[in-house]
């Protein structure tokens, strides 16, 4: 069984920071793909950025230079440092990852983390 455990969420004014984290863990082959995804009340969850498992990142137009995607393969954990936060930065923040397990191998399953609430205040 595999999982994914994010931490880092709170509340904090607008212009501060925070850091998210995302540890993986259970029977894991590999990991490719990670990223964080957010999703506001009433609108369609979107992509914030992704770290392919050899360090390439993207990232959404709307948190380029403010936001940095990082992840330390040994700990199986993703991170997201979030600075110069807005008010519609509020969201819930899911971490994602492509994840091939021990009991299988040859496929790769996507993995949602349960979320962590972000609000930035102005």
């Amino acid at each position: 069984q595999v999982q994914l455990v994010e931490s880092g969420g709170g509340l904090v004014q607008a212009g501060g920071s925070l850091r998210l984290s995302c540890a993986a863990s259970g029977s894991i082959f590999s990991i490719n793909a990670m990223g964080w995804y957010r999703q506001a009340p009433g609108k369609q969850r979107e992509l914030v950025a992704v770290i392919t498992s050899g360090g390439s990142t993207n990232y959404a137009d709307s948190v380029k230079g403010r936001f940095t995607i990082s992840r330390d393969n040994a700990k199986n954990t993703v991170y997201l440092q979030m600075n110069s936060l807005k008010p519609e930065d509020t969201s819930v923040y899911y971490c994602n990852a492509r994840i091939k397990s021990r009991s299988s191998p040859l496929f790769e399953y996507v993995y949602w983390g349960q979320g962590t609430q972000v609000t930035v205040s102005s």
